[in-house]
């Protein structure tokens, strides 16, 4: 059994009002990966996503391609240990 990894990541770019959360939505459970992403006030997104290696490298793929009205400019990410508690893969509300 592959070692369960945690994914935190920020998108910056156009990435807000283009459908991009929903994107990941899907990329993620299509993936089944368990986190949670979310809008920032800076206008980025960000992400936390907990699975095996190679679904979150997979993950990473499809961020850095984003849905067709997206344009993605960087993607800031940091492998940190897993933590305990995440269930399922939701949209989160809005950081400030």
């Amino acid at each position: 059994m592959s070692e369960v990894r945690r994914l935190h990541v920020v998108i910056t770019g156009r990435v807000q009002g283009v459908g991009f959360r929903y994107y990941v939505l899907r990329c993620a459970r299509d993936r089944g990966l368990v986190g949670w992403v979310r809008n920032r006030s800076d206008g980025s997104v960000e992400l936390v996503a907990e699975g095996d290696e190679a679904s979150l490298r997979g993950l990473l793929a499809d961020l850095k391609q984003g849905p067709s009205l997206s344009w993605v400019q960087q993607v800031s990410i940091e492998w940190q240990s897993p933590q305990p508690g995440l269930q399922g893969f939701d949209i989160g509300p809005t950081a400030y």
